[in-house]
């Protein structure tokens, strides 16, 4: 059983983690997280139903289903992973499910817009690395440790040198990648902002 759910915040400078391998190209949102989920008030229960057709079909031998796996947080996938539907309950699936980093050969551009916006870093690795990690988690337990300042992983085996996008990766250190924190530390100067705007002036002289 999974711990209850707490969203990251601010600054991510590390991520440490399990890995968990996910096989496959052009996975899309829609096997991610099927379209009859959708309807959901909010995303709380969603980590709960992430893959939940494939889960079935593979009957209890999909990874996100291996007791191996359950502490894991850090999802390798193939290319092209999240293509397909914009929805962005694929990764508030993913990340409720416990995965707190990503990463892949490649990632559909939304689906890496929308891990951005709720603290979920995508990295990316040749293909050949992504295969031999893959292999290497098929056969043993699999620990990394995600610096994001220098762009590194590195288990007791391996070292990887990460690539992600420099925007992305700067946003993540000074913690700009979350909007409702930066909005919240900066609530003076939007209020001074919103007092100057010339319709508010003129609403509240109406208004006296």
């Amino acid at each position: 059983m999974k711990s209850e759910f707490t969203p990251p915040i601010g600054k991510i400078t590390q991520i440490d983690g399990q890995c968990i391998s996910l096989i496959g190209n052009d996975i899309d949102t829609d096997r991610i997280i099927p379209a009859r989920f959708l309807k959901c008030v909010n995303f709380d229960s969603l980590g709960e139903s992430v893959f939940e057709d494939d889960r079935k079909t593979l009957k209890g031998r999909h990874p996100f289903d291996l007791e191996e796996n359950k502490n894991s947080s850090i999802l390798i996938v193939n290319s092209n992973f999240g293509c397909g539907s914009s929805r962005e309950h694929a990764p508030q699936a993913l990340i409720r499910w416990g995965i707190k980093a990503i990463i892949g050969e490649s990632f559909a551009d939304i689906f890496y817009s929308n891990c951005i916006a709720i603290g979920i870093p995508c990295f990316t690795l040749p293909k050949k690395s992504i295969e031999e990690i893959q292999n290497y988690c098929d056969n043993q337990f699999l620990f990394l440790e995600i610096d994001l300042e220098n762009s590194l992983a590195k288990s007791k085996d391996l070292n990887l040198n990460l690539e992600i996008k420099e925007t992305t990766r700067k946003m993540f250190l000074s913690g700009e990648w979350d909007a409702t924190s930066t909005l919240m530390e900066n609530e003076k100067l939007i209020e001074n902002k919103f007092n100057q705007l010339p319709y508010i002036k003129f609403n509240t002289h109406l208004a006296i």
